[in-house]
């Protein structure tokens, strides 16, 4: 019998307002080589899954899904989202389950794949399935799906009515991803610590206390394992990482919701989508926008908290290899006025870089993006 109700949701009611989350999916399996055992509680949920792949991961996914594909209880079809979710793929692939005529969604690949296959399950009120084939984010986990132009940009985030009905975590195919993948999604797993005690530090509800609290935890998770998780992939100390940034990251999304969700790194995340196309990958891009926003904070406020915290992350980044300045993104040669792009659209009145306590100019956070590996200056000032 399925489960009609997966997704823990909180609400409270008053006269004036209704506030919801969706905390977690209905269930999480995970463990190594798990992919085998799985389509029973796949055909608990549907019959005719629909499953949802990159171009680069479609003939892994195959070889990963035979057990789904050779169960007698499951008609399945694989199909393509393409290089984005995008308005175009999402369109393709409405048409593609409805001619298979799907009862269930299922993702299979890197946060693109799942963000694509939510969004699907979500416009067409089908459950959903999400295997992530890498620990490059947190989508496995959440309810939400961002979408991107067809060469990449970040156009709009969709909010979905609940996180994914089952979240398959097999070991063993996210060890089948690069290595910068990983080091990709501790990069975008902290940054939950610097901009959710940014953005929700100061408030006093119960559930936003818990998950400000639960980011500084994984952030001493990650500053305190990565490296050894790195040096051996399948220990289990590496699972402890992977659990860290799939698993972990949607916790705390799920408890704080979007108030707590994302500031100023996610929104030069979305600003450097528009001039660096697929250059570098979604946790990087974050990683480097920590960087900036506690750049802005030292910058407008003096923040020497700020300031050392920067300095630490910067060591941090070196060890594991994620980027310190627009240069390691690929982009050292860029323009004046491809900096000035980033940054308005970083800016845009409807940017979560504006949860910041304090108000940013174009020129300072351009300021900000080009001296991101600047000396401590508070510190040299004050010494």
């Amino acid at each position: 019998m399925p489960n009609q109700n997966p997704t823990e949701t909180l609400s409270t009611q008053a006269a004036s307002s209704f506030f919801s989350l969706s905390i977690s999916p209905g269930k999480v399996i995970r463990g190594a080589g798990i992919l085998s055992t799985v389509a029973a509680q796949v055909a608990n949920l549907g019959t005719r899954p629909l499953i949802v792949a990159g171009n680069h991961t479609l003939n892994l996914s195959k070889e990963h899904l035979k057990p789904l594909f050779q169960s007698q209880q499951l008609h399945s079809i694989l199909a393509s989202y393409g290089a984005d979710c995008c308005e175009t793929s999402l369109k393709a692939l409405r048409k593609a389950a409805k001619e298979h005529k799907a009862d269930i969604i299922i993702g299979i690949g890197g946060g693109k794949a799942l963000d694509t296959a939510k969004l699907v399950a979500h416009q067409l009120t089908l459950p959903v399935i999400t295997i992530p084939t890498s620990a490059a984010t947190c989508a496995a986990w959440t309810a939400l799906s961002n979408v991107y132009s067809t060469t990449g940009a970040f156009l709009y985030d969709v909010a979905l009515s609940r996180c994914p009905e089952l979240l398959i975590l097999d070991y063993n195919l996210i060890q089948t991803a690069p290595q910068r993948t990983l080091v990709a999604g501790i990069g975008d797993a902290i940054a939950k610590w610097y901009e959710a005690s940014v953005s929700s530090g100061h408030l006093q509800q119960t559930l936003i206390i818990a998950a400000v609290q639960q980011a500084r935890v994984l952030r001493d998770i990650l500053l305190q394992k990565s490296a050894a998780a790195l040096q051996s992939p399948g220990t289990e100390i590496w699972q402890e990482v992977v659990d860290a940034t799939v698993l972990l990251a949607g916790v705390i999304g799920g408890l704080g919701g979007a108030q707590c969700r994302t500031v100023a790194a996610h929104a030069v995340h979305n600003g450097l989508t528009h001039i660096s196309g697929h250059n570098s990958i979604h946790g990087e891009k974050v990683a480097y926008g920590i960087l900036v926003q506690l750049r802005l904070e030292e910058m407008i406020q003096g923040n020497q908290l700020a300031a050392s915290a920067r300095q630490q992350l910067l060591k941090f980044y070196a060890e594991i290899g994620l980027p310190q300045k627009l240069a390691d993104l690929g982009l050292g040669n860029i323009t004046l006025g491809e900096l000035q792009t980033a940054a308005e659209i970083s800016l845009e009145p409807n940017s979560d870089i504006h949860r910041l306590p304090f108000k940013v100019a174009l020129e300072q956070l351009m300021a900000a993006m080009v001296s991101t590996t600047a000396p401590n200056q508070l510190k040299i000032k004050n010494g």
